[in-house]
């Protein structure tokens, strides 16, 4: 048998840990992060680095892509194509796009048995540039990808949580089962702030915040699964 410590979990673009940790404490494995950026808090299980090279060398068993740079791909940031902010050009724009929708594609065919790439709702550029002509088919249905899409509030236990906010992502999965909601409360209930989040040096970071209960439900349903496959029956 193999023990749940032996098998390995890599959380690329995420500095928090918010999803290493959860997949560490919670489902007993032996989870790393890694991003460009040091880990927000000290600690010797985070590597700083290029996570295409990373995932090459460390041959995790889940590979889960927290939060890969979305600002060119994701619908509420299209504008910016056309429009550039301030000192900004619209080739710097497309050139970043490119580099985006690049980076989410070889994550998605990364070497490893269980793959899960989160992105928010994209435009239809960025799906075009991913998977081609026939993006609308093929971004609903990879053929070895499925995709599903939660909403923090789906994994809040109260009106109050930290997590009873709007925010819909979806999660392109390999290998692994649709994410179960785990609290009973709607969007009538669920707060705007993210959406909502005034100009900050630090608002990317604000509105990237991965959020706790989808972390821990990641951990335990995934955890389990992934465990059931290659742990219990090695």
């Amino acid at each position: 048998m193999k023990r749940r410590e032996d098998i390995r979990v890599l959380v690329g673009c995420e500095s928090s840990r918010t999803v290493a940790d959860a997949f560490e404490w919670v489902a007993g494995f032996d989870a790393w992060s890694c991003d460009l950026l040091p880990a927000d808090v000290p600690t010797n299980k985070h590597i700083q680095g290029d996570i295409r090279e990373v995932v090459k060398s460390f041959k995790p068993d889940l590979l889960y892509i927290a939060h890969p740079p979305c600002t060119r791909l994701c619908n509420s940031g299209v504008r910016w194509l056309s429009k550039p902010p301030a000192g900004r050009t619209v080739e710097d724009m497309h050139r970043e796009l490119v580099d985006g929708c690049a980076l989410f594609r070889e994550m998605l065919d990364a070497d490893a048995p269980f793959v899960a790439v989160e992105n928010p709702i994209m435009h239809k550029h960025a799906k075009k540039l991913i998977w081609g002509e026939k993006y609308e088919q093929l971004c609903k249905d990879d053929g070895m990808f499925t995709r599903t899409t939660v909403q923090p509030y789906e994994f809040a236990d109260s009106v109050e949580s930290e997590d009873n906010v709007t925010k819909a992502t979806h999660l392109w999965v390999k290998g692994l089962p649709k994410l179960n909601r785990t609290g009973t409360l709607t969007r009538e209930t669920a707060r705007d702030d993210i959406h909502k989040a005034p100009p900050s040096a630090d608002r990317w970071k604000f509105r990237s915040k991965f959020h706790g209960g989808i972390a821990n439900a990641m951990a335990q349903q995934w955890g389990d699964f992934v465990f059931n496959q290659i742990g219990a029956h090695a």
